[in-house]
């Protein structure tokens, strides 16, 4: 019993630092800490009050951008956007592939 629950907690662990990693980047990261939040709820009640606050939070959010006017949401999805076409550039350009900037 306390081997699965040393296994699940670094199971868990590295599926939440994969995502953390990832959150920045076009794709599923904050969907990957949220998997790995549910995998250390299964052992672990501060995991799952953790996943429970995350959740409602995020319901909230939802929510809330529901009840904005079209051009908020508009604004919101150029901005996300805006943003993560930016990260992709930098990473593109940190990585070495010769993607010019602006002025470049």
């Amino acid at each position: 019993a306390m081997a699965y629950r040393i296994v699940v907690g670094m199971v868990g662990t590295a599926v939440v630092l994969l995502g953390l990693v990832l959150v920045p980047f076009p794709g599923p990261g904050w969907l990957i800490v949220f998997l790995g939040l549910g995998i250390l709820a299964t052992e672990f009640a501060w995991a799952e009050r953790l996943l429970d606050f995350g959740t409602a939070k995020f319901r909230a959010w939802l929510r809330w951008l529901g009840r904005q006017n079209l051009v908020v949401r508009g604004l919101i999805s150029v901005a996300t956007l805006a943003f993560v076409a930016g990260v992709v550039m930098l990473a593109l350009r940190l990585s070495g592939t010769g993607v010019p900037f602006l002025g470049d």
